[in-house]
């Protein structure tokens, strides 16, 4: 009897396990551990062309450059916008002062200026980014030159609401650009090209260390860039003074770039106007060094300008907002070296 049931428990046994194997076979995901294979596409993330710094949102990529021609008196400050610009130019004009040409793409600020006229040089700044050019009027001649470029024109009679006057301030120094309603307005190419070359994240500057150095313009207007060692940037003192924006930013770039060049007719005539075809000597700011080379541009006004090393190497820039100051030739920096 003892041995009748325990053939009975064997078979059992022997029953329930082909019934489990069965059924792994039938549905093995069942009985096993499921394991997925997760691929990840890494999309990279836009960069805007005149600063070389990502721009999540591509905004950048969406419009064409805009540039604002800006006073840059001592009646005018203190000035709007011009720290959210991609790009800024100081140029000398008749009677020895200095305007910027401050270039927007990445950011869109609602009060820039003040605006003022235009001049030559301004067309030999914008003729290879196109884009948008408003400003407040001008003299013939610098009309006329500015209408041969490609850019599309915007001034206060045609800007509508891209402009207004300010009237707790004194004409002319009242007229403000809103930069949102001129890019409404258009302008080609889009994007714009890129102006410069960057380091990388993993590049350090090269050259000699500088703490500080004086761009000598004409009159009161010489300019003083102090590397920053918090903000990593050129801190600029102009007539005697940090200057800071109506937002209350410190005008503070990551690089300055001094293009010494020809000024066409003279210093500060009416007619004169800085001639960028062409080479001569360049000195350029970043990463608190300096890196002394050669600028040139093609023969073409749509060629772009470069800078280069001794050696022909391209300079590389620190990402980020870039001053260029066109300053005469002839004249020569102050520069303090780091000890």
């Amino acid at each position: 009897m003892r041995k009748n049931v325990l053939i009975i428990v064997v078979a059992l046994v022997v029953v329930a396990v082909v019934v489990v194997i069965v059924q792994i076979k039938r549905h093995p995901s069942a009985n096993a551990v499921a394991t997925t294979t997760t691929t990840t596409t890494t999309v990279p993330v836009p960069v805007a062309p005149l600063t070389g710094l990502p721009d999540p949102g591509g905004g950048a990529l969406t419009r064409s450059a805009l540039t604002v021609k800006i006073e840059n008196t001592p009646e005018a400050l203190p000035q709007w916008g011009v720290e959210s610009a991609d790009v800024v130019y100081e140029e000398i004009v008749n009677g020895g002062i200095t305007r910027l040409a401050a270039i927007f793409n990445s950011q869109a600020p609602a009060k820039v200026g003040p605006v003022r006229s235009v001049r030559p040089t301004d067309t030999q700044v914008v003729w290879p980014i196109g884009g948008i050019f408003a400003f407040s009027g001008g003299a013939p001649y610098a009309v006329a030159s500015i209408e041969t470029a490609p850019v599309k024109l915007v001034n206060e009679t045609s800007a509508g609401t891209a402009m207004f006057r300010d009237p707790d301030l004194q004409a002319p120094h009242n007229l403000f650009a809103v930069a949102p309603a001129l890019f409404a307005l258009g302008g080609t190419p889009t994007p714009p090209p890129p102006m410069f070359t960057y380091r990388s994240a993993t590049q350090k500057a090269t050259g000699r260390p500088i703490t500080s150095f004086t761009v000598p313009f004409p009159s009161v207007y010489p300019a003083t860039w102090t590397w920053d060692t918090t903000t990593t940037s050129w801190d600029r003192t102009l007539f005697g003074k940090a200057d800071v924006t109506g937002s209350g930013a410190r005008e503070s770039p990551k690089n300055v770039i001094v293009m010494f060049v020809n000024y066409v007719n003279g210093i500060g005539t009416f007619t004169s106007y800085a001639n960028l075809q062409g080479t001569g000597k360049v000195d350029v700011f970043s990463g608190g060094r300096e890196v002394a080379g050669t600028w040139s541009r093609g023969a073409s006004k749509s060629d772009l300008l470069t800078y280069q090393t001794a050696n022909g190497q391209a300079i590389a820039l620190t990402p980020g907002q870039t001053w260029v100051e066109l300053l005469n030739v002839g004249t020569s920096l102050t520069l303090n070296a780091t000890p």
